[in-house]
């Protein structure tokens, strides 16, 4: 289970990534594809073609770390996405209900609740 202070993003590729691709072939994707920066230790996650592999990367401390899980059955449920998009935030709730294998797009939530004369997020 990870636990993720809230300043952290996860940002998902919405297009499938070739899993051969190293820290190197990712860390360009980041910054060319989405404009991101590497170093901001925010997790950059991927998803292979066939949906049964998944790769998230991100910077801490003095270099890179590489999370790879590879289902033995089924695939990763996807959230749903806007089809121009290229990536999409997750918080990091819905990073480990992905990497378990839930289906993110069909878990409901309830509203968040805010002081009154403030707005939620």
């Amino acid at each position: 289970m990870f636990t993720l202070p809230a300043s952290v993003r996860v940002v998902l590729a919405t297009e499938p990534v070739d899993m051969r691709k190293s820290i190197d072939g990712l860390m360009a994707l980041v910054r060319t594809a989405w404009g991101e920066d590497v170093y901001s230790g925010h997790l950059f996650a991927f998803v292979s073609r066939r949906g049964d592999r998944i790769k998230v990367l991100t910077w801490s401390r003095g270099g890179f770390v590489l999370l790879y899980k590879r289902l033995e059955e089924g695939r990763f449920r996807l959230p749903r996405v806007d089809a121009e998009a290229k990536a999409v935030t997750l918080d990091a709730t819905q990073l480990a209900m992905l990497l378990d294998g839930i289906d993110v797009a069909e878990v409901k939530r309830q509203p968040a609740w805010a002081p009154p004369g403030r707005t939620g997020s």
